[in-house]
């Protein structure tokens, strides 16, 4: 068992959901229930995911975890773009988020492989 409080991954994910959060309060309201939530769960689900697995009794249980962490990483990238392709970022401020989420989805990958 790991303590998620103590693990980078987590802790650069939370600093994430805060950054997209700020982010989706510029975008319409008509895309609140729609792109919007749908950012804001894939964000969320990142550090949860990291903090469930690893109250997990195995490292393969906690992969299992990593794994849905990640891939809700690539869906967050997916919705971001599309966003920017919208028009409801920057090209500036996507390039931001996205090296912030890149370096998450290595870290991600990096710790899963280490297991």
């Amino acid at each position: 068992m790991h303590n998620f409080r103590n693990l980078k991954i987590w802790q650069k994910s939370r600093i994430l959901v805060k950054e997209v959060f700020l982010l989706t309060r510029d975008f319409p309201a008509e895309e609140k229930f729609v792109l919007t939530s749908q950012i804001l769960r894939s964000a969320y689900s990142i550090p949860s995911n990291i903090a469930e697995g690893s109250g997990r009794s195995s490292n393969k249980e906690f992969v299992r975890f990593l794994d849905i962490a990640l891939s809700s990483a690539f869906e967050l990238e997916t919705q971001l773009i599309l966003a920017s392709d919208i028009g409801y970022l920057s090209e500036n401020k996507l390039e931001k988020i996205l090296t912030i989420l890149q370096e998450i989805q290595k870290m991600i990958y990096s710790f899963k492989t280490s297991l």
